[in-house]
């Protein structure tokens, strides 16, 4: 009762790491155990960014991190692109708000 119960870490690898391994199998016809011997990461793991790297290919949107620096640019930008339209609505806002305190003291 008295041991104490670890949890092992999970892994995690850069997006260069996984688009590099993938690109083995993909790109240079290593089979995926080849791939993952030489990057010393799992089979599965192989078998899932390989996956991911055809999918994004055939642009589909990644259903995990994007691993393709188009793909990585590509959530960028939308974030970009929500943090603008999220200080426009602020300011227009702030705008109509002005306008309105504006309006009401100079009657």
């Amino acid at each position: 009762m008295g041991e104490k119960m670890t949890k092992l870490k999970r892994a995690t690898y850069s997006a260069a790491i996984k688009l590099e391994t993938a690109q083995l199998v993909v790109d240079q016809s290593y089979t995926q155990e080849e791939a993952a011997k030489a990057m010393g990461v799992g089979k599965s793991t192989v078998s899932k960014w390989v996956t991911q790297l055809k999918q994004e290919r055939n642009g589909q949107p990644p259903t995990a991190s994007p691993m393709t620096p188009e793909q990585i640019e590509i959530r960028e930008l939308k974030k970009q692109i929500q943090r603008i339209e999220l200080e426009k609505d602020i300011l227009k806002k702030a705008t109509a708000l002005l306008m309105s305190d504006s309006l009401n003291n100079s009657r």
